[in-house]
């Protein structure tokens, strides 16, 4: 959703990041502590708001 939120399409954010965001979305790939981090600063969120907000 957060994603989705900003406009950015997966393969923005594949040239962007170099993160698969398909994979994560689907579940079909979890993802390590460092992913996720890389995740908040591209989307310029904290960790914290990350698990403690509602992205539906």
């Amino acid at each position: 959703m957060l994603r989705q939120r900003k406009g950015i399409t997966q393969e923005d954010a594949l040239n962007d990041t170099g993160i698969h965001f398909g994979r994560i979305e689907q579940g079909k790939r979890d993802i390590s502590f460092t992913t996720l981090h890389k995740i908040c600063i591209y989307f310029e969120i904290s960790l914290e708001d990350f698990f403690t907000n509602d992205f539906k």
